[in-house]
């Protein structure tokens, strides 16, 4: 997938043909919130020496190509693979990461490091996702298959279960199998849990970054974060388990009423 999707690294020496037949975007405080609080130099300096990326994205900003073909090279299979869960389609996934770094490439001349790169990168991303998913609500006349993929009828976990394991013990389910009863999952958690599970299981970043990132408080996510494993654990459970399908399972009471 390499330079398919963004090209953009060529601009720091064109000039304006980085971005030839896009749409144009405007950068300004009021797109990314959060992005343009005072950083003190002391912060600045701290970020620069702990963080190689960080490091490579004021090289960007001195119009270094190959720093920002370096992060690109860091971050893309990254980055789609997050906005893939939160936007359900692999190729709106791959239309938001380009969109992401075409973000950061604008920035690169007022960027100031007030947290690790990936932090400020994923805040970015958040922010390009929730505007997706919003444009989708209030896009009705758009067929919703073209902007977050197929829609699926049923239970697709349900299907899974059933047509990859027969109903066997979840033991029997090879790697690809048990992979795919996770993402669906996931993907069935709410956008907020989905955003909050990814960050910390998968980019590994702490209670502080996701709350910067999702402009939470650290309390808040960690709540957040709590709800979304035990809703995780609750949809997994009767599959992954027992290999019972959920016919055959005996009802439970569960607490579906927190999001």
């Amino acid at each position: 997938m390499g330079g398919r999707y963004f090209p953009l690294a060529a601009g720091l020496n064109e000039g304006s043909r980085a971005t030839e037949g896009r749409a144009a975007f405007v950068f300004t405080p009021s797109t990314e919130r959060g992005l343009d609080l005072a950083i003190t130099d002391s912060t600045a300096n701290r970020y620069t020496a702990l963080d190689p990326d960080v490091r490579l994205m004021l090289r960007v900003r001195d119009d270094d190509a190959q720093a920002f073909e370096e992060l690109v090279r860091r971050y893309q299979q990254r980055l789609i693979g997050v906005l893939e869960h939160l936007v359900r389609g692999k190729d709106v996934a791959e239309d938001l990461a380009q969109e992401v770094f075409l973000r950061v490439f604008r920035a690169r001349k007022r960027y100031k490091p007030g947290a690790k790169f990936s932090t400020w990168l994923f805040t970015i991303a958040n922010n390009v996702a929730s505007n997706a998913v919003r444009n989708r609500a209030r896009r009705r006349e758009v067929d919703v298959s073209t902007v977050m993929g197929p829609q699926r009828e049923g239970n697709p976990l349900e299907e899974m279960v059933a047509a990859a394991s027969g109903l066997m013990p979840a033991r029997q389910l090879d790697k690809l199998e048990r992979a795919e009863i996770v993402k669906l999952a996931v993907d069935a958690l709410n956008e907020r849990q989905r955003m909050a599970l990814l960050l910390a299981k998968f980019e590994g970043l702490s209670y502080e970054e996701i709350a910067q990132v999702m402009q939470l408080s650290p309390q808040a996510v960690k709540s957040l974060l709590s709800r979304a494993r035990r809703n995780l654990r609750d949809l997994l459970q009767p599959y992954m388990d027992e290999g019972v399908a959920p016919e055959e399972r005996e009802t439970e009471p569960s607490d579906h009423g927190e999001s």
